[in-house]
Order: C-alpha cells, then sequence, then structure tokens
C-alpha cells in the first residue's frame, strides 16, 4: 500500500489581528474627525441665528469670500480676510525665526568638532516649552507684558523712569504681533531643532570627510551638503508649521485682556470660535469658514509639497529598474 500523502499544514494569517488592533484608532478617526468634517460641509450651506436649518446654498461662502449688496455681508468679507491676513503675517513672522534658529542649533549641537558638554540637558530644556500648555503661556505673558502698569515689564520700566505712562504691549498693532510670534517661535523651535538634528545625525560622516580632504570649508559643506540632504526634513517641518500656524488658535485668543478681541490678533480659527460662540451663533458663517480654511491648508501644503520634490524621480525610479 502506497503511503497516504500528508496534508500540507494550514498556513495562520496573522493579518486580521493586525487590523483588530488598529481597528479602535480608525473607529475614533470617523467619529471625531470624519463625522464632523461631513457635519461642518453640510452646516455652511445652511442659515444662522433662527435660520439655522434653512438651506442658503453659497450665500455663506459669497458673503466670506465677495461680499454682498448688504451692509452684513461686506463686514462679514472685511472681517474674514483680515483674519486671515493676520493668520499669514502671525504665521510667517513665527516660522522665519524658529527655522533659522534651529537650523543653527542643530548644525552647532550636531557638529563634531566642537565638543560642547551637556547637549542631553539642552535639548530637553529647547523642548520643555513645547510641552507647557497654552494657557500658561499666554497667562505667563499677560502677567509680564499687561497693557496697564501693573504689569511686571511696564511696572520696571515706570520706576526706571524709561516711560512716563504704561505702554499697551497687547493693543499695539504691531508689539502685539511681535509678541505672539516669539511666543510660537520660543515654544515650537525646541521641536524643530531635534528634527533637524536627528535628519543631521542621519548624514554618512564619510561625506563630510571626504569633502574636507578635497578642501571644502564648512560653508561649502553646509550648503553643499547638509542643506540638500535635510530636504525631506525640510518639506515635513514647513508643510506640519503651515497647518499649524493657519489654525493658530490658543496664543491670539488668550493673549488679550478682558473680553474683547484685538483686530490685529485675530487669526482665521478665532474669527471661527468667534461666531460659533457669539451670543446668538452664526454657525454657517463659521462652519463656511472651517472649509475654506480646510481647503486652503490642503492646497497650499500640496503646492509646497510638490514644489520641494523632484517631479521627475518616479521617471528616474522606472528607469534604473
Amino acid at each position: 500500500m502506497q503511503k497516504s500523502q500528508k496534508k500540507p499544514a494550514k498556513m495562520v494569517s496573522y493579518a486580521k489581528y493586525g487590523y483588530m488592533f488598529i481597528a479602535p484608532f480608525f473607529i475614533a478617526y470617523a467619529f471625531f474627525m470624519i463625522y464632523p468634517l461631513i457635519n461642518t460641509f453640510i452646516l455652511s450651506f445652511k442659515g444662522n441665528g433662527a435660520t439655522v436649518d434653512e438651506w442658503v446654498g453659497f450665500q455663506n461662502y459669497q458673503w466670506l469670500l465677495f461680499g454682498g449688496e448688504q451692509r452684513a455681508a461686506n463686514s462679514i468679507q472685511n472681517e474674514f480676510w483680515t483674519s486671515m491676513g493676520n493668520t499669514v503675517i502671525l504665521w510667517v513672522g513665527n516660522f522665519v525665526i524658529q527655522l533659522v534658529l534651529s537650523l543653527l542649533l542643530a548644525v552647532w549641537f550636531s557638529d563634531v568638532r566642537i565638543k560642547i558638554k551637556g547637549t542631553g540637558f539642552f535639548k530637553v530644556v529647547m523642548y520643555l516649552p513645547n510641552i507647557i500648555t497654552a494657557a500658561s503661556v499666554a497667562g505667563m505673558f499677560l502677567m509680564l507684558f499687561g497693557n496697564s502698569k501693573f504689569g511686571a515689564i511696564n511696572s520696571l520700566l515706570l520706576n526706571w523712569g524709561w516711560l512716563q505712562d504704561a505702554f499697551p504691549f497687547i493693543n499695539n498693532e504691531w508689539s502685539g504681533r511681535i509678541l505672539v510670534m516669539f511666543i510660537q517661535s520660543w515654544m515650537w523651535f525646541g521641536n524643530t531643532t531635534l528634527l533637524l538634528m536627528s535628519g543631521i545625525f542621519g548624514i554618512d560622516p564619510a561625506i563630510y570627510e571626504a569633502a574636507s580632504i578635497d578642501g571644502s570649508s564648512g560653508m561649502h559643506m553646509f550648503f553643499r551638503i547638509t542643506m540638500p540632504i535635510l530636504k525631506p526634513i525640510f518639506i515635513y517641518v514647513v508643510i506640519t508649521s503651515l497647518i499649524g500656524g493657519l489654525q493658530m488658535f490658543d496664543i491670539p485668543y488668550l493673549l488679550h485682556e478682558g473680553t474683547t478681541i484685538r483686530p490685529t490678533l485675530e487669526t482665521g480659527a478665532v474669527f471661527i470660535y468667534k461666531y460659533f460662540h457669539q451670543v446668538s451663533p452664526n454657525y454657517g458663517y463659521s462652519a463656511a469658514a472651517s472649509i475654506v480654511l480646510f481647503i486652503l491648508t490642503a492646497v497650499l501644503g500640496i503646492i509646497i509639497y510638490r514644489f520641494n520634490t523632484d517631479s521627475t524621480a518616479p521617471k528616474k525610479r522606472k528607469a534604473a529598474k
């Protein structure tokens, strides 16, 4: 009798267990992100106040972007575009400072020729502002730069005789903006520094050694080796900073005294919250502004990504195969 052939062992697929582990994330994401986004999109086509259940089509978008014959429409348009202008000014101002400072510190701390003691301590200190809550930071700077004579800086300058009257650091147009730019840069430069340092440490030291043997200067190696290799990190930093900058809310909103938000500190996100949180809420305007901000963020992110990537890379990879 011929021996019966053994049946091949059944392969056990563990993929289903992986899907089970990641399922809670997708469920939570759909519930807390996808559903609110769809609901916001629907709400943007509805009325405001008492007419919140009435469909108004693209009226909210028209009033926000182009205004209208009514005085209220022009007021909404002017305020929205002013808030978007403030957002761009505050983001560009803090991002330039943040990127330049982070790049200098990253190159300095990662240079093997400069033996800096206690680099671990400095990394922790630089990252600490990033984990402090925005409310705490805003409260601290309100105490320091309060508009009245009881603000710490005003009190100090008045006692020294450098000022005759309290200076409105927050209410002044440009000093308020500079203060927000400084706070944002101070809170986030540590995170950007660590990202850039991780990219620099990933560069093969042999490349620098070969360039040094060929007689390249430190500045030449920085612009010809470090900067090109760090390009993916730069793209990530710019896109994430852009997303965070266009959604800037906490510091500009919290950094005011009383209940009046300064026009120069009203960002797009503050505009959305303001019309959503009024005594007579304007849900339609807030929802339409949210969708516009979402589309603007997505479009700018795609443009920056495409501008900083090699469009011929897929063809080159295909040709190499």
